[in-house]
């Protein structure tokens, strides 16, 4: 017992982040949809949700990994090193102009009210009027009022922060628990001894070190997806049946865990649905397994069960809670759903002929050709920018304005200028920008080896769902992306599971090549006599976790010690301070609506709403006519009317102009052939009339 200890700390340690993120994601949705999101009750329920998931998924450990207490602490330490570091860099992104603005005004409102939609405030303004426009860039109608453009879930994490008056720092937090994640799933699938370099690697990386530092969805999803893998292995290691023994319940209980984490990554991301999909045909596997008596079946329905569950909540507080999101997403959406169908179809339907298909034999060359599939798909990938240009016309307004985007960074980047680029071809190219060569090699290596192996034997079978969810996340990412492919924005893409999953496969790539005999043999003989032995593997490891370790950081230097986007919330609550507290404030030009109107009503406290633009005289300012009905309508309601632009000469016209924001700060690179190795200028500036 006292030798496993370390191994089960470790084990303990790496799940604690994905149920505690599962049990306050659990509490939190039925209280956000019935409005009493709320320090209080959230804090009950949550803490003592999370403290019960934690408690259920660490007790009686089973097969646990092999690990000195040196390793743990090397984890733990890198796991800290990152969050607190990332605490120090953090950015301050509240003014709306990308996703994470978006999403710390969606946990803003939720702190502070409690509640979802967001009422439009019309009475503030003399009641509805077609010149009022009350959503904004980010915030939808529905209903009559407006709501967030995500999920729910990572603004009920981030709101925490909110409450605790700590609002930049609950996204470290989370990337430090991320890190921790994954050294348990690599001490689990590749071996302790390769945990805190695998860490390390995943630490520096620079879309980890990116959506760390801000409120991106990505980074709780990763959490919940590696720690429902960490508990799917665990759950393998002890399989049985409730009502047994201590020792199968609790393995029947930690698949149900385990199918929790990943359904829950729905309530954080809609692509969470297509990163589970293995997740079911895995279930059903299992359940067919149980039918020939095998032990592991016993799991099958557990995690299926807390798969629905968990996907269960997070499609319902899409339908409630972002619908007019669905509704945009649908293009994409509707054939995920299509997919699903499909595989839920086939699952049924491989199950039930289980018995039939198990007499199938598959040829002798099956392994091998799959192996060699493995590496030509990625070879494909890695050769496709020299085969393939992809390209999409624009068809809707949001298409419009990223095909603008992409001509101004095109310019900037001294690049031909076409607006249809997506750069899609170049998607390999990004995850070696970013984890290195040598991992995607080793990625490549392991994954070819590891399909050989489960098709030749069934074994090593812990390792067949995480190939399965790697595989196919990072297949299905890299042939289509679908992000505005600047960078380091794009790269968010690749975080939840294609450089972690790369990773993973890279460091089990390590710990076969170390167990090679051969290429042992082969140094020796054509190596220097004192290279044998002992000495070998001990500097073969060193050069190992240099080759993986160097080229992730080198590309993250560029940016890592540069903060974005500071500043920002004390402008805000600057500018705030000014505006009137009985104040209706009126945005009367097109981009400082857009950044403003929910800034103005969620952290002001104070109705706003943009004037309806006439395109066909003027696409950025209101109509003055228009704004001078709209004042008179405020007026007449007791309240002050506040004209808010961008300029001075946008709101002279109806009163003596006083600047409320000049905002002088850095803001993310956008790159679009190279990897990001600095940050550009930011500045915003607001303008305000009291009438």
């Amino acid at each position: 017992m006292g030798l496993d200890r370390p191994g089960r700390v470790l084990a303990a340690l790496s799940v604690i982040p994905a149920l505690a993120v599962a049990g306050w994601l659990l509490a939190g949705l039925p209280l956000l949809m019935l409005g009493w999101f709320a320090p209080l009750p959230a804090g009950l329920l949550g803490l003592s949700a999370a403290a019960l998931l934690c408690w259920a998924g660490t007790r009686r450990l089973g097969k646990v990994v092999e690990a000195t207490w040196r390793q743990v602490a090397g984890v733990v330490a890198v796991a800290v090193a990152s969050g607190v570091f990332n605490v120090v860099m953090h950015a301050e992104q509240v003014i709306v102009r990308r996703d994470p603005a978006t999403y710390a005004q969606y946990a803003a409102w939720i702190a502070g009210h409690g509640s979802l939609p967001i009422p439009t405030q019309a009475a503030a303004f003399g009641g509805a009027d077609p010149s009022l426009v009350f959503d904004s860039v980010g915030f939808y109608p529905m209903d009559g009022a407006m709501v967030p453009q995500f999920m729910p879930g990572p603004p009920m994490l981030f709101a925490v922060g909110d409450w605790l008056g700590i609002p930049f720092a609950i996204p470290a937090v989370l990337g430090g628990l991320a890190v921790l994640t994954m050294g348990g799933v690599v001490a689990r699938l590749a071996g302790a001894r390769w945990a805190v370099p695998a860490s390390a690697v995943l630490a520096v990386s620079l879309p980890v070190l990116y959506t760390s530092r801000s409120t991106f969805s990505e980074i709780p999803s990763l959490v919940l997806l590696f720690g429902g893998l960490a508990l799917a292995h665990d759950a393998l290691g002890r399989p049985g049946v409730p009502g047994g023994s201590s020792k199968g319940g609790s393995g029947w209980g930690r698949g149900l865990l385990a199918g929790l984490a990943f359904g829950l990554a729905v309530l954080v991301r809609v692509d969470g649905l297509r990163d589970v999909l293995p997740v079911l045909a895995f279930a059903g596997l299992l359940i067919a397994m149980r039918r020939f008596a095998k032990p592991q079946g016993a799991l099958g329905l557990p995690l299926l069960a807390g798969l629905v569950v968990g996907a269960g909540a997070g499609m319902l507080a899409a339908y409630v809670l972002a619908r007019p999101y669905l509704s945009y997403l649908a293009t994409s959406v509707k054939p995920l759903l299509l997919i699903c169908a499909a595989v839920l179809l086939l699952t049924v339907v491989g199950t039930a002929a289980a018995p039939v298909l198990a007499r199938i034999r598959l040829p002798k060359w099956a392994p091998t050709a799959g192996a060699g599939l493995v590496v030509l798909l990625m070879i494909g990938l890695y050769v496709r920018p020299w085969l393939q240009t992809v390209t999409r016309i624009p068809t809707t307004m949001e298409d419009r304005r990223t095909e603008l985007m992409i001509q101004q960074t095109q310019q900037v980047n001294h690049l031909p200028v076409d607006g249809t680029r997506l750069y899609f071809e170049n998607s390999l190219h990004w995850v070696i920008w970013y984890v290195g060569l040598p991992v995607v090699v080793l990625a490549t290596l392991a994954a070819a080896v590891l399909v050989r192996r489960l098709l030749r034997n069934g074994r090593p079978f812990e390792w067949l769902l995480p190939l399965a969810v790697v595989g196919w996340t990072t297949v299905t990412t890299l042939v289509r992306p679908e992000i505005t492919p600047d960078h380091p924005w794009a790269a968010r893409r690749l975080v939840p599971i294609v450089i972690p999953g790369l990773i993973l496969l890279a460091s089990y790539g390590l710990a076969w090549l170390r167990d090679q005999a051969w290429l042992r043999d082969l140094a020796v003989r054509r190596g220097p006599a004192w290279l044998s032995g002992p000495r070998l593997r001990r500097w073969g490891m060193a050069l190992a976790v240099l080759a993986v370790l160097v080229p992730p950081a080198v590309t993250s230097i560029g940016t890592a010690f540069t903060p974005v986007e500071r500043g920002e919330a004390a402008a805000v609550a600057a500018m705030c301070a000014k505006i009137p507290p009985n104040a209706s404030v009126l945005i009367v030009e097109r981009v400082t609506g857009d950044r403003f109107t929910q800034l103005v009503r969620g952290m002001c406290d104070r109705p706003a709403a943009k004037v309806a633009l006439d395109k066909d005289k003027d696409p950025d300012v209101a109509p003055e006519a228009e704004v001078r009905r709209l004042i008179e309508r405020v007026r007449a309601t007791g309240r002050v009317p506040v004209v808010l632009a961008a300029e001075a000469g946008q709101v002279s016209p109806y009163g003596p102009a006083s600047q409320v924001m000049a905002l002088v700060s850095r803001q993310d690179e956008r790159s679009l052939v190279d990897p990001p190795d600095g940050t550009w200028s930011l500045r915003i500036n607001a303008w305000m009339a009291l009438p």
